[in-house]
């Protein structure tokens, strides 16, 4: 028998939708991290918004091809602090716990995110 990819385990496309749906807001509310999307327009906000559902569905197994910068050129010069990625991680939980994902599926999906940790911070 075939393990299905996370991404098949997460819901596809649509359920990684709804999830990036729930984060983006938590984390432009948040007074800490709003400041990355201070100035963003409502274009470079949904160009954003799709390169991250892009992002998460190609790493986690899905049949997308991500065509974005890596993540260390992406988030070079932002000033990304250890609090930051502390809290964002802390809202990316909550979303995760918002649509009850399983257990498993939530470990995995946070060890792939703090993978990308060297990349993003500092």
């Amino acid at each position: 028998m075939i393990e299905e990819s996370l991404y098949e385990r997460l819901g596809g496309y649509d359920a990684i939708n709804v999830v990036v749906n729930d984060l983006l807001p938590r984390l432009l509310a948040d007074t800490q991290l709003g400041r990355f999307w201070q100035n963003r327009g409502l274009d470079g906000m949904a160009r954003e918004k799709q390169l991250l559902i892009d992002f998460l569905c190609s790493s986690s197994g899905g049949p997308l091809y991500y065509t974005g910068r890596n993540m260390a050129v992406t988030h070079k010069g932002m000033g990304i602090t250890e609090s930051d990625w502390a809290i964002f991680r802390q809202h990316l939980q909550a979303s995760l716990k918002e649509f009850e994902l399983p257990e498993q599926e939530s470990a995995e999906v946070l060890a792939f995110i703090d993978s990308t940790k060297t990349e993003i911070v500092g």
